[in-house]
């Protein structure tokens, strides 16, 4: 289906049904985007097990607050820069090594 292909920027959510974790990663990373994805579950280690096989440059687990030193990225065709937190302002940086005596 088209809403579970493109990156849609709204309030918009689908629900696919899974039946195994195996799957629902599965059908998580089976997309060209990988801005951000949500996990929930009972087991916090649980579901940050299955956040961290997320393809998705950020990923909330359990409604977590907002980090705003926490880099936001995306990965493959949500694009590759980084905002926000310190690798954000790396982006913005030109590192120089300067050696004399």
């Amino acid at each position: 289906m088209t809403i579970a292909q493109d990156e849609i920027l709204g309030p918009v959510m689908s629900i696919i049904t899974y039946d195994t974790v195996d799957e629902a990663v599965e059908i998580a990373n089976d997309i060209r985007y990988g801005l951000a994805g949500y996990v929930t579950g009972g087991d916090p280690a649980n579901a940050a097990d299955v956040g961290s096989r997320i393809e998705a440059g950020y990923v909330v687990i359990n409604n977590a607050d907002f980090d705003w030193t926490a880099p936001l990225s995306g990965c493959k065709a949500s694009g590759n820069g980084r905002e926000w937190g310190p690798e954000g302002l790396q982006e913005y940086l030109e590192t120089k090594a300067l050696l004399g005596r």
